[in-house]
């Protein structure tokens, strides 16, 4: 029987609603649910139980992503596979970041969480959290979510629903498993690799600009890049902005650039890939020198850079790695 390591941080599926109370969180509450639920589990692996930390994950960032990876990496040698249950608003995030933290994986890493707390009797806490753990047993060497009978690459998915229990998609890449009767691991998933690479650093150089219809560049130019090393543009759909009239983000761009900030732009739209040789706008930010995020996610560009800025001091490094697909975040 594998032994895996259930890793608590939080997030909704560890709140209580018992009494009528509005969901807070409640350790005391989750560990009885889980110790109640323990003698089942056991007929799915040896399970341990560890809380690392206990926050909603709207307040997880990069101090966490390092804590969860150190940790991971201190027990890699003891257990066959790792179930962290985390909140839904920032599980990609969590994910994405794992997987640029911990390369190499022979095991898996497998998320998940809850719509709905384990407490409420209309709950999907239980079934993730079974078929997580399943997951977590089955020769998948990769940082995954698994979410209402589908298993995820966790550098490829995105929430995308508030009240669904499908709250999960992986938009330009196909789900790594699928679990109805049986459980179905698709063939895409990585191959084992017996040399984990470990690196817990991440920047907070990076700042996320999302484009809206009539931005004003005015309010842009009171913000200080003096602490920036890239600016992350979601544009519209391809990789559109405005560049005409006094909405042109067109000088903007351009003294970023001239303060040697690395221009990244991603897109709005959850499904296909940025080409910016497709618009007028596009075609000049290349040849300002930006670069495209491909398909990858807005989490999976982020935490990227994040993790890219820490490791090199050079940005011409950090946009060379950029354009590499490391680990499966985007198609090549």
């Amino acid at each position: 029987m594998k032994n895996i390591l259930l890793i608590q941080t939080g997030g909704t599926i560890a709140m209580d609603t018992s009494a009528g109370q509005k969901p807070t969180l409640n350790p005391q509450k989750w560990t009885e649910l889980m110790y109640q639920s323990i003698p089942e589990l056991s007929k799915i692996a040896d399970i341990k139980m560890e809380r690392l930390f206990f926050e909603d994950s709207s307040d997880i960032n990069k101090k966490h992503w390092a804590k969860l990876a150190a940790f991971i990496h201190h027990r890699y040698e003891d257990y066959d596979g790792f179930v962290v249950l985390h909140g839904t608003d920032t599980m990609a995030y969590t994910a994405s970041a794992l997987s640029f933290a911990l390369q190499g994986l022979d095991k898996p890493i497998i998320l998940t969480g809850s719509q709905v707390p384990m407490s409420n009797i209309r709950s999907d806490a239980r079934r993730n959290l079974i078929n997580a753990i399943e997951i977590a047993t089955m020769p998948l060497p990769e940082v995954a979510i698994c979410f209402n009978d589908f298993v995820y690459r966790g550098n490829r998915a995105t929430k995308m629903s508030i009240g669904d229990f499908d709250a999960f998609a992986s938009p330009n890449y196909p789900p790594l498993a699928e679990i109805g009767i049986n459980i179905d691991i698709r063939k895409h998933v990585h191959t084992p690799s017996n040399s984990l690479d470990v690196s817990t650093n991440f920047s907070d150089q990076a700042f996320l600009l999302k484009i809206y219809p009539n931005l004003n560049p005015d309010f842009l130019n009171q913000i200080n890049f003096r602490d920036t090393r890239s600016l992350i543009i979601e544009a519209f759909g391809s990789g559109n902005f405005p560049i005409h009239g006094r909405e042109s983000l067109l000088p903007f761009f351009e003294q970023c650039l001239r303060n040697d900030i690395l221009l990244i732009i991603t897109s709005q739209a959850a499904y296909d890939a940025v080409e910016l040789n497709n618009y007028e706008s596009g075609r000049k930010a290349l040849e300002l020198g930006a670069l495209s995020a491909k398909d990858m996610t807005t989490e999976a560009t982020l935490t990227k850079i994040m993790y890219l800025l820490a490791k090199h001091e050079d940005n011409a490094a950090v946009a060379e790695q950029f354009n590499k697909n490391l680990v499966g975040e985007m198609t090549e």
